[in-house]
């Protein structure tokens, strides 16, 4: 499964599904953003029993507001609705998929 757009009309649906979700903070204009976001996808594809989901910070600011966005990309990982952890930067596939397994149990 590919990942999915969230914005800020839809957060709170996507928050409110139960198991692991992990949502990735990018904007277009942004570099690193563009590295992550095909390993982001992959994650999606690995995990079909997870959300994955994208939130362009230009269009969503009010969501990356509300989790305190100050550098991008930033990944936060939620169980059943509440954070977990965030990382921020460009990272592996393996370690994003290490946070979703340690998440997962």
């Amino acid at each position: 499964m590919k990942s999915i757009e969230v914005k800020d009309n839809t957060l709170k649906e996507v928050l409110e599904k139960s198991g692991v979700t992990v949502l990735d903070f990018w904007a277009p204009w942004c570099g690193p953003c563009n590295v992550v976001g095909p390993i982001i996808d992959d994650l999606a594809t690995a995990n079909e029993d997870i959300q994955v989901g994208k939130v362009n910070i230009d269009a969503n600011g009010t969501t990356a507001a509300a989790f305190g966005i100050r550098s991008i990309p930033t990944i936060i990982f939620f169980k059943d609705g509440e954070k977990i952890t965030q990382i921020s930067g460009v990272k592996p596939l393996a370690e994003l998929q290490k946070i979703v397994d340690g998440i997962k149990v």
